[in-house]
């Protein structure tokens, strides 16, 4: 397994996997779901990554950001025993630079629901989830059904940007 922690070395691994590539994208704290969709993509993929990043863009309360479980060491050994082939684990200042400017806003369907009580908790997921799609180009991509509305956010956001990605929705396991 290759854990990989700059976009140019993701950039780089990624352009030498020949075959389908399956992406798994976590913030980490890794679980029965994430598993579950790891082998998912190890049956359909010829390649499977996970990504693990906590996005505190996602996060409207500094408390809940501070507080959200991390165990970087298990979830490496945990993913190492799965046999998933690369694993991003990159800093803060490497996804989001000084400077950064950029974010994607799925925009009916971020306004109800959590994104009433969480704003700007869609505009972060929608902006790492387009990150993750450009720069990993999976064939597939895996995300659980425990929250219906960001899954149809990310299917809105992979729609809309006509991004070459087919969006697996898998069951919720906890």
């Amino acid at each position: 397994m290759q854990i990989i922690k700059t976009l140019k070395a993701l950039r780089a691994t990624r352009s030498l996997l020949d075959g389908s590539l399956g992406l798994v994208p976590t913030m980490g704290a890794l679980h029965a779901g994430h598993t579950s969709l790891v082998d998912l993509s190890k049956a359909q993929c010829n390649y499977t990554a996970v990504s693990i990043f906590i996005n505190p863009k996602q996060f409207n309360d500094t408390s809940d950001l501070s507080s959200y479980p991390r165990n970087i060491e298990a979830d490496l050994n945990l993913l190492e025993e799965m046999g998933v082939d690369l694993v991003w684990l990159p800093s803060l200042e490497e996804v989001y630079p000084p400077n950064y400017q950029t974010f994607v806003e799925v925009r009916d369907l971020s306004l109800p629901l959590e994104g009433a009580a969480r704003t700007g908790h869609f505009t972060g997921v929608a902006t790492i989830v387009a990150k993750l799609l450009i720069v990993f180009q999976p064939q597939r991509a895996y995300f659980g059904r425990k929250d219906a509305q960001q899954l149809a956010v990310v299917n809105q956001l992979a729609f809309d940007l006509a991004l070459p990605v087919t969006i697996i929705g898998c069951p919720t396991i906890r």
